[in-house]
């Protein structure tokens, strides 16, 4: 009974090594495909945004805005920035003007302005002067482009609403060095009759490279016309995850939309993305002036990652001997469980090991059962001599 009990178990102990042994060269092979080479992507960007849209201000009037207006500067590296809100500050022209009120600036007379002064946030050069701002604050003159910027009140809703339907076309090459292998996210299944209707979906059309810039932000989770007011960065990111080892058809992009600048309600010092630029002008005498435009907008980073791999010798050798390294590991981690964790652990020990006694010990036990047997004999001798002595016999030897 105990010797069917024991066996069963060194079936059950077998299955279990075999388990964990047939669970790692699954994991290397098949699941991380331990058999392949490597390689990472190496990729261009280029975009083109295009939209129109329609704008009446009092300042402006009606004026319509296409994709040299918003589109600052036209050309990035990987990126694209579109202007959705702004502050115009028109007709600046360099000359002395006041400054606008805060802490620092205002002031009751000309003792309390330094001439030459410039702060962090000056819009220009102090003069020396104490000058009426309104009729209630006056504040310390300022040679500068005038009149100065007021950026305390950003325009909402957001200068631009018809952003939203912008749309920004993607394209993207691929390639892979170590493969020799290249590719692009226009497959070859798209015609010119199809990339000029198409707008990406995931689910109707996730292989088209056009976007709509409303439903970028909605999918990263976001509200376009909230985000367009501040300004913000979204990413677009395009994962080319390819096993070459299949079709090339097969290596397709896949899109994913995320926000990378977290809007924390918490924390709202600074928020969002915005920037400064001005239109010079000349009028027939001469005289320079300029429009100052505070630009908020969105930037979208198209960011392309991404591994392809493909079959090769000298990587798959050296999985299969990493693999059979583990299958020593599954029976250390299997003895450790049987002789330590389980009822019949004392049982099992028993039958895997055979205890024997120590050399030394059993050495000095061997000499000193001859001496004892010596001695005993020895000492026999001697009273058979004494003993035939006594009877006149001795007996020759």
């Amino acid at each position: 009974m105990m010797f069917s009990c024991f066996l069963m178990c060194a079936v059950w102990f077998d299955f279990f090594i075999f388990f964990l042994q047939s669970l790692s060269c699954s994991w290397v092979f098949v699941w991380e495909k331990g058999y392949q080479e490597t390689d990472s992507v190496v990729s261009s960007v280029t975009t083109k945004v295009k939209g129109v849209t329609l704008t009446n201000t009092s300042s402006l009037g009606a004026r319509v805005w296409d994709v040299a207006d918003y589109v600052i500067p036209p050309q990035e590296e990987n990126s694209v920035f579109v202007m959705t809100n702004m502050i115009f500050t028109l007709n600046q022209t360099q000359g002395q003007c006041p400054e606008l009120p805060d802490d620092k600036t205002e002031c009751s007379k000309n003792n309390s302005c330094v001439p030459g002064y410039v702060s962090t946030h000056s819009n220009g050069i102090q003069t020396g002067k104490c000058v009426n701002y309104n009729d209630s604050i006056k504040t310390c003159e300022v040679f500068a482009w005038c009149p100065v910027e007021d950026d305390y009140h950003v325009p909402k809703p957001a200068f631009l609403q018809g952003a939203e339907n912008f749309t920004i076309l993607v394209k993207n090459n691929i390639w892979y060095p170590k493969f020799n292998f290249t590719k692009r996210n226009i497959l070859p299944t798209i015609n010119s009759t199809y990339l000029k209707n198409c707008i990406y979906d995931s689910k109707t059309d996730p292989f088209c490279p056009i976007f709509r810039l409303g439903k970028i932000v909605e999918a990263a989770g976001q509200n376009f016309q909230e985000m367009a007011v501040e300004g913000g960065v979204m990413g677009l990111q395009i994962n080319w995850d390819c096993n070459l080892d299949r079709a090339a058809s097969y290596c397709v992009p896949k899109y994913s939309f995320r926000r990378l600048d977290n809007k924390d309600t918490a924390h709202t010092v600074s928020p969002g993305y915005n920037f400064r630029f001005a239109k010079y002008y000349k009028d027939s005498s001469g005289v320079e002036s300029r429009t100052l435009v505070k630009a908020y907008g969105i930037r979208f980073d198209i960011i392309v990652f991404g591994k392809a791999g493909k079959f090769d010798v000298i990587p798959t050798m050296i999985n299969i001997g990493s693999g059979l390294a583990l299958f020593g590991v599954a029976t250390v981690l299997c003895d450790l469980v049987v002789l330590n964790c389980m009822k019949k652990k004392y049982y099992y020990r028993e039958k895997k090991y055979k205890y024997v006694e120590d050399y030394e010990m059993v050495s000095i036990n061997e000499g000193m059962a001859r001496r004892l047997w010596n001695q005993r004999r020895k000492h026999s001798e001697t009273g058979c001599t004494k003993s035939t002595s006594n009877t006149g016999f001795v007996p020759q030897l």
